[in-house]
């Protein structure tokens, strides 16, 4: 240690340890093996200070005290009425929603119940972009704009039929244990709400126009920010698509929402220098990365569905068919 400075007063001497007073009825806190050690050394446990549960004298207080060094002293121990939690200060606390718990419940039993793997691939989204602009444009008198996530909607809805493998789900049920292939792609999304997240479900999408997609889309979006949404509109989904593209997250991991097999994170589109035809040229991109559900899912299915959707938004043109 680094001496004094002259002047500097002495310090002060080490405080004594301060045997733990007695708890009501007199009676000792020591572990059974503290009371052996503190016999073996020769040591009256009533001289020890108790550092353990609610002051109990532990082995390494025995130790300590033949070693001179003895418990800390009592002014450098906690309470027992008021154990340290290791978090300094305090703030609010408010209860957790019954919406709230349940998503909990729910991701927590997905995470720890669902064998996920991870897939994920760059797309070039300029040629999606441009389609989009030239449809919004003819689109404006009718005061209709397509969103870059109703292509995605429209893309998936269509890579699950063209791959139905996919769109499945994992059943322990009175059937037995099995795969359940579903006979429409219903794909869900995810819509951040007050109390965490909803996903309202668009039927039949492969059904469906990517107008008709967009339209279904924006209003079951606004009644779920509304809190409107009837239980048969956010239940039922086959596949879901969740989207933080436009927050501005490059690519992220999705848990799998239950019964679906799989889900789509999309990221959002990055201007980046890109190799076309040999040449460096600047691109825009988008990561998809699909969390699969292995007891169903394997990879070389995921790796064809991802395919498939790399196509149609690189294609999508194809989405209009």
């Amino acid at each position: 240690a680094a001496p004094a400075p002259k002047g500097a007063p002495a310090p002060a001497p080490a405080a004594a340890p301060v045997p733990a007073p007695l708890p009501a009825g007199g009676r000792l806190r020591i572990s059974p093996l503290a009371r052996q050690l503190a016999a073996e050394k020769k040591l009256d446990p009533a001289t020890i200070t108790g550092t353990g549960p609610n002051g109990r004298i532990v082995r390494a207080d025995v130790l300590a005290a033949q070693n001179g060094a003895g418990a800390r002293a009592a002014a450098a121990v906690a309470p027992a009425s008021a154990p340290s939690t290791g978090v300094t200060g305090t703030g609010a606390f408010t209860p957790a929603s019954n919406m709230r718990v349940t998503i909990a419940r729910r991701l927590l039993e997905a995470k720890t119940q669902i064998p996920h793997f991870y897939l994920d691939v760059e797309v070039d989204a300029g040629p999606l972009l441009e389609l989009r602009a030239t449809l919004n444009a003819s689109l404006e008198a009718d005061g209709l704009k397509l969103s870059v996530n109703d292509f995605i909607l429209k893309a998936s809805a269509e890579a699950l039929r063209q791959v139905p493998a996919v769109n499945c789900s994992w059943e322990n049920g009175p059937e037995g244990t099995g795969i359940r292939q579903h006979a429409a792609a219903h794909v869900s999304f995810a819509v951040a709400i007050e109390d965490g997240l909803i996903t309202p479900v668009v039927r039949d999408a492969s059904a469906k126009t990517l107008v008709a997609i967009s339209k279904d889309a924006k209003s079951l979006g606004k009644r779920a920010k509304e809190k409107k949404l009837a239980p048969n509109e956010y239940t039922g989904g086959t596949f879901c698509v969740s989207n933080l593209g436009m927050m501005g997250i490059d690519r992220f991991i999705a848990i799998i929402n239950p019964p679906n097999a799989a889900i789509l994170a999309v990221g959002a589109t990055v201007k980046k220098p890109v190799v076309r035809q040999d040449q460096i040229v600047i691109g825009q991109t988008m990561t998809l990365t699909l969390s699969c559900d292995h007891r169903v899912v394997d990879g070389a299915t995921g790796a064809k569905f991802l395919g498939v959707l790399r196509d149609l938004i690189e294609k999508p043109s194809l989405l209009l068919l």
